[in-house]
């Protein structure tokens, strides 16, 4: 009997330790940060200003667009960092039109800038900077002779042509 009585309370005792112990395992495991694969990060940045090369999801002209108007890009491989894999290829890309000129008269062609604003990682959205301007062809011959006729051609970005970004922030993998 003596038996029967210690080990049930060598279970009571146990038990609240046991309980314990897992919620304490439980808490460390939750405050550990965890990297785009579940791993767990172990305090490694990858810097801010790193290049990321994106490119546009549909085409983007400067006869069809408006300053502030966003469009979609999306990254045109991994962004790796001590062998890590940060920004996987292929993630979502926000970038804006920042400022536009028409194509006019005399030659002259369109432009437009295209300014990088975010970056979306496994669910975070992260920050963006740099900026691309996108011209279009002139037309010399209309310039020379000066015609009113003649004007340059619109600016035009095409699905798969590559152009930098930079990470506006350090990341964490």
């Amino acid at each position: 009997m003596k038996h029967i009585t210690l080990g049930v309370i060598a279970c009571l005792v146990a038990a609240p330790a046991t309980a314990q112990t897992r919620s304490t395992v439980a808490a460390i495991e939750a405050a550990v940060p965890v990297n785009i694969y579940g791993q767990p990060m172990q305090g490694k940045l990858m810097p801010a200003s790193t290049m990321v090369n994106v490119t546009p999801l549909e085409e983007i002209s400067s006869k069809h667009i408006e300053v502030g108007q966003t469009f979609r890009f999306a990254t045109v491989g991994d962004v790796v960092e001590n062998g890590a894999v940060v920004i996987p290829r292929g993630s979502p890309v926000t970038g804006m039109i920042s400022w536009k000129t028409g194509r006019a008269i005399g030659g002259k062609s369109g432009k437009f800038e295209v300014e990088f604003k975010s970056v979306t990682v496994n669910g975070r959205e992260m920050g963006l900077t740099g900026k691309h301007r996108q011209e279009g062809r002139g037309n010399t011959v209309g310039a020379l002779l000066g015609s009113i006729l003649i004007s340059g051609r619109s600016a035009v970005m095409v699905l798969g042509q590559t152009v930098p970004a930079f990470t506006a922030e350090p990341i964490p993998y």
